[in-house]
């Protein structure tokens, strides 16, 4: 098989590259390295099965080469975190809806498959947890740019839907919830680097207004067999999928048990919203993921719990911080 992935060059994306090679697969990248970095991918550069373009996936000559050449397209390709959301709205709205149109275009011309990862966004604010696949969607307004992520990946959901009832294109949507491992960072606003990176140099540990807002979070490994195994499961066509972890944590409570595991001394301080975004800035209270649908079909089970996440990602950081 010849897996071509976009934003391949990102945390999820290089961990996916890594684990189609190990399995014999080739695998092509395109990634523009907006917040994708080479050296997630350093060590695939040697392997005869890996290929990567650093260009972006608006580039229809490009692309065009590269879902020919390909089997199945895993579309990670997206603007990535909070921080970004709020400070470059026009490109998160551009890159998830033009780059997915591309996409599905190119995909329907060679009649390739397409796995595209969706996010946990979509809910929106809804506080009716478990969250199910088929729920009802709770957005605030759209002077609040917070929310033109989880509306730009639901019109991807759409247009895949769309490419899959009308022109019977084989698509797979998968929604993640909190991914962690190691080559995340925190630069992008992702909680659990930022944490773990501030405890272990000592400085002032940051959360965000009250701290009371409640994740699950799932190691990367996990969810990249996840969306392995979708992707080559004939009844995974048309459907959407919640990936992540049901183990729910408040994000105080993942500060304090970071601070205990890496024995720091930082202090933990609270900053509003306003001041760690803009005014009037919203987020999720609560984000937890029904999995059933998941298990049902391929029998998922996170294998690596949260006290397991977080040792790896501490050791990560131990070895890596240096770099960070």
């Amino acid at each position: 098989m010849r897996a071509l992935i976009t934003g391949g060059a990102g945390f999820i994306g290089s961990h996916l590259a890594e684990e189609l090679i190990r399995r014999g697969e080739m695998v092509y990248v395109i990634d523009d390295l907006s917040t994708g970095r080479l050296e997630n991918v350093e060590h695939l550069m040697s392997s005869p099965r890996f290929n990567i373009a650093v260009e972006s996936i608006l580039n229809e000559t490009v692309m065009d080469r590269l879902v020919s050449e390909c089997d199945i397209i895993y579309h990670l390709a997206a603007a990535v975190g909070v921080e970004l959301i709020v400070s470059h709205p026009v490109e998160v709205i551009e890159t998830n809806i033009l780059g997915t149109d591309m996409v599905l275009k190119l995909a329907k011309r060679y009649l390739k498959k397409v796995l595209l990862t969706s996010t946990s966004e979509i809910y929106g604010k809804s506080e009716n947890v478990p969250f199910k696949e088929g729920d009802d969607r709770i957005l605030g307004p759209t002077i609040k740019n917070r929310w033109s992520y989880s509306c730009s990946k639901a019109i991807d959901e759409f247009l895949a839907l769309a490419y899959h009832k009308e022109k019977n294109l084989d698509v797979v949507i998968v929604r993640l919830f909190n991914t962690v491992g190691p080559r995340q960072t925190g630069r992008y606003g992702m909680v659990i680097p930022r944490l773990v990176v501030q405890a272990l140099k000592g400085e002032p540990m940051t959360v965000y207004n009250d701290g009371s807002m409640v994740r699950c979070f799932a190691y990367v490994t996990d969810v990249v067999d996840a969306i392995i195994s979708l992707a080559y499961h004939d009844d995974a066509v048309g459907q959407i999928f919640n990936i992540g972890n049901d183990e729910s944590i408040s994000i105080n409570d993942l500060a304090i048990k970071i601070k205990e595991k890496t024995d720091s001394k930082s202090e933990i301080i609270y900053i509003p919203y306003d001041e760690a975004y803009v005014e009037g800035f919203e987020d999720m209270s609560i984000r937890v993921p029904d999995l059933s649908k998941i298990r049902a079909l391929i029998g998922y089970q996170p294998s690596i719990n949260l006290e397991g996440i977080l040792d790896r990602v501490i050791e990560y950081f131990s070895i890596e911080r240096l770099r960070y």
